[in-house]
């Protein structure tokens, strides 16, 4: 994992921004393989037509959701330091979009020997159409 944020976050600190460039049909075909995901709009491209989606696959909910907590433990420096995430989700991401992810901390308290954070949390398709809206609370050391 990478090295987590040497400064001490304060409330209105953007947590760093992640992007994905393009969410690649072949990995969403392989997702829902790995989590026995039946439902075809996510590798049938004439079900995706049937269901009035479009052209293209659609990302898993769950995966687009992994995009933010993977933003979380980079800034963290651990996955382990993620300690709570609340999303709902909004809109569907395609295969071929991008996605940028991002945060705003809300709210910090101290608890033992940690910083809990609290965040707003986010995904957005390139198209600026938020997919994801939630909160996040990480640990650091405090």
């Amino acid at each position: 994992m990478t090295t987590p944020s040497t400064t001490r976050p304060t409330v209105g600190d953007t947590v760093p921004p992640l992007r994905v460039d393009s969410v690649e049909a072949d990995k969403i075909r392989i997702m829902a393989l790995v989590l026995q995901d039946p439902n075809p709009i996510h590798f049938d491209l004439g079900a995706v037509r049937s269901a009035g989606l479009g052209d293209r696959e659609v990302n898993q909910g769950g995966v687009t959701m992994a995009f933010v907590m993977n933003m979380l433990a980079a800034w963290a420096g651990s996955r382990s330091a993620v300690r709570t995430v609340d999303c709902r989700f909004s809109a569907n991401v395609f295969a071929g979009d991008a996605v940028d992810v991002g945060g705003t901390v809300t709210a910090i308290r101290e608890v033992g020997e940690e910083l809990l954070v609290d965040c707003d949390v986010w995904a957005d398709r390139g198209d600026g159409v938020r997919a994801i809206a939630g909160t996040a609370t990480v640990a650091f050391p405090s």
